[in-house]
């Protein structure tokens, strides 16, 4: 996925008319933003995006024909061959949706009443390799996505991480939805230090993006609140 040389493409997948409307009048409010496609449902949004090659699809969770986690898996999971940036945007929050997307390569997950600035923001996160979760289900996300911690078993050593301690710091502040920069200013990095970390971590844990980096912080117990010193 290459950024556009010109506004960000958009297709807007949301079986809501008054939904599509006001995300249109939003987004091409932008001057870096032009909506290229409007679809009702599912199959529909799939068939355009495979035609109109946008640049981020826009999806709502549940529509006709085809949700939008199915359809964030045909455009954006393990095994396709030229992945699209999907942006689920919804009213939905239930964690088995959130930790579908972002496992499926949704780019981030937003709720329909963060507001207009947040869409705005996560259109932009995207486009620049970022992933936005929305505040209001980041804190829970971390709480119940992480395994709870099992009983010791003395007979069995636990594997070792194969991040360095720096390694396992970036990736935990992925997990929490920050951008490069502001991973760059909570540890006193640049932006380009930051990035650089992030791709030998996804090297590592052989993660397709930052978002698979946050699947797998949650998944082994790393993303949550940070240890005691």
């Amino acid at each position: 996925m290459t950024a556009p040389l010109g506004p960000t493409r958009i297709l807007i997948a949301d079986d809501q008319e008054d939904v599509r409307s006001g995300f249109r009048l939003i987004l091409g409010s932008q001057p870096d933003m032009t909506v290229v496609g409007e679809a009702a449902d599912g199959l529909t949004a799939v068939d355009l995006a495979r035609t109109l090659r946008p640049d981020l699809v826009l999806a709502d969770i549940r529509m006709p024909g085809l949700d939008g986690l199915e359809l964030t898996r045909r455009l954006a999971g393990p095994g396709v061959p030229d992945p699209m940036r999907v942006l689920v945007v919804t009213t939905f929050d239930h964690d088995d949706y959130v930790r579908t997307a972002l496992r499926d390569g949704a780019c981030g997950f937003l709720l329909k009443r963060s507001g207009p600035g947040l869409l705005i923001e996560g259109v932009r996160a995207a486009m620049a390799g970022d992933m936005l979760i929305s505040p209001q289900i980041t804190v829970r996300l971390l709480r119940n996505l992480a395994p709870a911690p099992a009983a010791p078993a003395p007979a069995a050593a636990p594997a070792p991480s194969p991040l360095t301690a720096r390694e396992q710091e970036i990736a935990r502040l992925v997990a929490e939805g920050l951008t490069n920069a502001e991973i760059g200013e909570r540890l006193f990095i640049t932006a380009g230090t930051a990035k650089t970390h992030i791709a030998n971590v996804q090297a590592k844990v052989r993660a397709r993006n930052r978002v698979g980096i946050a699947a797998w912080s949650w998944e082994t117990g790393l993303a949550g609140p940070a240890p005691r010193e």
